[in-house]
C-alpha cells in the first residue's frame, strides 16, 4: 500500500470542499495570537496567504529574497486570471472550468483539488475587485473577459497586459496593512537555506540575511513554502533570473516528496533566443493568441529569402502562408493549449520553416485583427468608404488598448514595430507543473510543512492552461490554506513558543554554514554560471520539448558528471559575511544540479506522452490523432512522488493512483 495519503474527503465531488470546511477543527481567535507561521515566498500564493493568516490573527513571519514582495516573479504574469463567472453568458460554469483544467492537464491531476480550484475561482475575482485591482471592463462597466488556450469560453479576467502586477499589488497592499498592525514581520532580502524539524514536525527555518551574510534561526508552529517553480533548471527560461528551487529542494531533502518533476511547460509565445550570451528569455503573453494568427511561409524559397533579408513577411501573400494551428486544429485554432502549440511550432521549425536566422521562430501576426477591429470601428463611427490607412489606424488603436504594453515591450527588445510587421515567437521554458507533493490540505509528507502555488504539484497535471497560475496561487493563499492549516494548528494551541536553541536548530545551522564555507573556500577555475549553462544545455537538448530513453539516460549521466565537476571546480569570489550574489547563485545551482538529474529520472520512468511531457516513443501512429501525444492510462495514471535517498539516481518512487469518477478518461483532442 502506498505511503501517500491524499486525505481527499469522501462524498460527491461538488460537496467535498463545503462539507470538509463544515467539519474541520478551528482555532479560537484568542489562541491564534499565540501561534506563529513562517511563509517563505511573497508572490501571489505567499503574499495572499501571509495577508489572510495575519488578518485571521496568526503571527506571520514572511521571507523573500527580493528587496520587496512587489518584486516577486508573479509580477511578470501578463495575460490574466481564470474564473468561472460566466459574465459572457457563453456557457461557462464551475464544472466546465474543472473539466477544461483536467483535460488541459491531460488527465494527470487530482479531481478533488481541481474541482475545489474551480469552485473558489469566482471568490478570487470578488476579493481582488474589493482590493481595487483595475480589471478591464466592457462598454457597460462590467468586468471584461477574454479567452485563453484550451477552452471554448471567455473566462479570463485581465488588466491590460499586466494582470500579475496588479494582482500582486493587491496582495501586497493587504500584506502592508498587516505589517503596519504588527501581525506580519517582514524579512526582505532573506533566503531560506534549510527547514528545521523537531520530533518529525516542521518547526522553523534557517535563513541567510543576503545583505549582511548573517545566518539566522526562525521558529514557528508551521512552515509554508511558496517559493515558485524550478524553470531555471534550464538556465534560459522566462523566469526571473533569481527564481530558484532551493526552498522546495531543501524540504525535499528533509522528507518532503517531490512529485512529477518532468512536467514542465514550454510556453509557445516567447521572444526567440538571439545569441549564446543571453541569460534570460522574455515571454509574450498567451493573450496575444486571441487576436494574433500564427504562421510560417508555405514555400521554402520564401523562408530562405526572409532569413537572408531579401523578403519581408508582409510581402508574402495570404495563399502562401501556412496558418498551421488553424490547419491542424480547426476547432481551437490558435487557442490550442500551450503544449500543443509549442510542439507544433517545433515541428514546423524542425522541418526547416523557421523564419529567423537561427531557424527557430514563427510569426504571430495581427494584420487580420487590426483590419477586423478597424472595419468595426469605422461602422461604429459612421465612416463611409474609409481608406485603408484609416481602417489600420482605427484597428491599431483597439489592439493598443488591449495589448499596448506587450507591443511596446516587444518593440524595445526586437527593434521592430509589431503593428506593422508580425512578431517572431518561439517556445521557451516557462512554468513547472511538477513540485512538492501535497495532500488535499496542501501539507507535504512532513507534518506541519505546507507548500502552495507553483512550488507544489497539485492542480495542473501534465500541462497548465493559460491564466491558471494566478488562479491557483490566489486560491491556495486566500481561500484554501487558511482553512486547512487551521485544522492542523488547532492541535498546537498548548505547544507554546518554539525555542531556537534546540539541537535540531543547531545542527541545521551547522550544515548551512559548512556548505557556505565550502563554496567560499573552494578555489576552482570556473564561475557558477559556467556550470549553470552546461546544465541548461543538457536539459534543453535532452529533456526539452521532446524526450527519448537514450537521451534521458545520457542526461542523467551527464548531469551527474557536471555536478561532480561543479564541486571540484566552482569558484565563488567574495566573502560569506557580506552581500554576495555569486554565493547565492552557487547554492541555487547546486540544488538545480540535483533536481535536474531527478527530472531526467522521472521523465525516463514515465514511458508515455502526456501534456508537457512528450516521449518520442509514445506517439499516435495513425488515425485522426496521428502525430499527437499517446497517453498510457493503464500503467501511468498516477502521480510520481519521489523520496530523497541521497543521490538523485537513488530516489525511491511512490505512486498516488489517480481516480476519475466524474470525468471520463479519453484521448485529448483539440481538432
Amino acid at each position: 500500500m502506498s505511503v501517500l495519503d491524499s486525505k481527499v474527503p469522501k462524498g460527491p465531488l461538488k460537496d467535498k470542499w463545503t462539507d470538509y470546511k463544515n467539519h474541520i477543527d478551528l482555532v479560537n481567535p484568542a489562541n491564534k495570537r499565540n501561534i506563529d507561521v513562517i511563509i517563505v515566498g511573497t508572490g501571489l500564493a505567499g503574499g495572499s496567504a501571509a495577508a489572510t493568516l495575519a488578518e485571521l490573527g496568526y503571527n506571520v513571519k514572511a521571507f523573500c529574497y527580493q528587496d520587496s514582495p512587489r518584486r516577486a516573479h508573479s509580477i511578470a504574469a501578463q495575460g490574466g486570471i481564470n474564473a468561472a463567472k460566466n459574465y459572457q453568458g457563453d456557457g461557462d460554469s464551475t464544472y466546465r472550468l474543472f473539466y477544461d483544467t483536467i483535460k488541459g492537464g491531460d488527465y494527470r491531476s487530482r479531481e478533488a483539488n481541481v474541482y475545489r480550484l474551480a469552485e473558489v475561482s469566482a471568490n478570487i475575482i470578488d476579493q481582488c475587485v474589493a482590493q481595487g485591482v483595475p480589471f478591464a471592463r466592457d462598454y457597460g462597466g462590467q468586468l471584461d473577459n477574454r479567452s485563453f488556450g484550451g477552452v471554448l469560453v471567455s473566462r479570463t479576467f485581465y488588466a491590460k497586459g499586466q494582470t500579475g502586477q496588479q494582482l500582486l499589488l493587491g496582495a501586497y497592499s493587504a500584506m502592508n496593512r498587516q505589517i503596519a498592525r504588527g501581525k506580519i514581520e517582514m524579512f526582505n532580502r532573506h533566503e531560506m537555506l534549510d527547514v528545521v524539524k523537531v520530533d518529525g514536525k516542521a518547526r522553523g527555518i534557517i535563513a541567510r540575511n543576503l545583505v549582511t551574510g548573517e545566518i539566522e534561526r526562525h521558529s514557528a508552529h508551521a512552515v509554508v513554502i511558496a517559493s515558485g517553480g524550478y524553470g531555471n533548471v534550464y538556465f534560459l527560461s522566462t523566469n526571473a533570473m533569481g527564481s530558484n528551487a532551493t526552498a522546495a529542494w531543501k524540504i525535499h531533502k528533509k522528507g518532503a516528496f517531490f512529485a512529477n518533476p518532468c512536467y514542465t511547460q514550454i510556453h509557445p509565445t516567447c521572444i526567440p533566443r538571439s545569441g549564446d550570451y543571453q541569460s534570460k528569455l522574455t515571454l509574450m503573453s498567451e493573450s496575444l493568441r486571441n487576436d494574433g494568427r500564427i504562421w510560417v511561409p508555405k514555400k521554402m524559397e520564401d523562408v530562405l529569402a526572409i532569413r537572408e533579408g531579401k523578403l519581408q513577411p508582409t510581402q508574402i501573400k495570404e495563399e502562401d502562408r501556412d496558418y498551421y494551428l488553424e490547419r491542424r486544429y480547426p476547432a481551437f485554432g490558435n487557442l490550442v493549449p500551450r503544449d500543443v502549440a509549442s510542439r507544433a511550432a517545433k515541428e514546423r521549425c524542425d522541418a526547416g520553416y523557421g523564419v529567423n536566422a537561427t531557424g527557430e521562430a514563427v510569426y504571430l501576426d495581427f494584420k487580420s485583427a487590426i483590419e477586423r477591429y478597424g472595419n468595426e470601428q469605422a461602422k461604429l463611427q459612421g465612416l463611409n468608404n474609409p481608406s485603408k490607412e484609416k481602417i489600420t489606424e482605427l484597428g491599431a488603436a483597439i489592439v493598443k488598448a488591449k495589448y499596448g504594453n506587450l507591443f511596446q515591450m516587444y518593440e524595445k527588445i526586437v527593434d521592430q514595430d509589431p503593428y506593422k510587421t508580425p512578431m517572431m515567437i518561439y517556445p521557451a521554458t516557462h512554468y513547472t507543473m511538477g513540485g512538492v507533493w501535497v495532500d488535499y490540505n496542501l501539507m507535504t509528507t512532513v507534518e506541519g510543512l505546507y507548500c502552495i502555488g507553483e512550488a507544489n504539484f497539485s492542480d495542473h497535471g501534465a500541462n497548465r492552461l493559460g491564466a491558471s497560475a494566478l488562479m491557483q496561487g490566489l486560491a491556495d493563499g486566500y481561500f484554501v490554506l487558511p482553512y486547512t492549516i487551521g485544522d492542523y494548528l488547532s492541535k498546537e494551541i498548548r505547544t507554546g513558543k518554539i525555542p531556537t536553541d534546540s539541537p535540531e536548530f543547531e545542527e541545521a545551522e551547522k550544515e548551512v554554514t559548512e556548505k557556505i564555507n565550502f563554496f567560499i573556500n573552494n578555489k576552482g577555475s570556473h564561475s557558477v554560471d559556467y556550470f549553470h549553462k552546461k546544465l541548461g544545455k543538457i536539459m534543453w537538448d535532452k529533456c526539452g520539448m521532446s524526450r527519448n530513453a537514450a537521451d534521458l539516460k545520457e542526461a542523467m549521466a551527464e548531469i551527474k558528471a557536471v555536478r561532480e565537476e561543479f564541486y571540484k571546480e566552482v569558484n565563488v569570489p567574495g566573502a560569506a559575511n557580506e552581500m554576495n550574489p555569486e554565493l547565492e547563485k552557487a547554492g541555487r545551482v547546486a540544488d538545480f544540479l540535483e533536481l535536474g538529474e531527478l527530472f531526467a529520472k522521472d521523465a525516463l520512468m514515465r514511458e508515455e506522452s502526456c501534456g508537457g511531457h512528450f516521449r518520442e516513443e509514445s506517439v499516435e501512429l495513425d488515425g485522426e490523432q496521428k502525430g499527437e501525444a499517446k497517453r498510457n492510462d493503464d500503467d501511468f495514471a498516477y502521480v510520481a512522488a519521489w523520496e530523497y535517498k541521497g543521490e538523485p539516481a537513488d530516489a525511491v518512487l511512490h505512486k498516488e493512483q489517480l481516480e476519475f469518477k466524474d470525468i471520463e478518461l479519453k484521448q485529448r483532442s483539440y481538432k
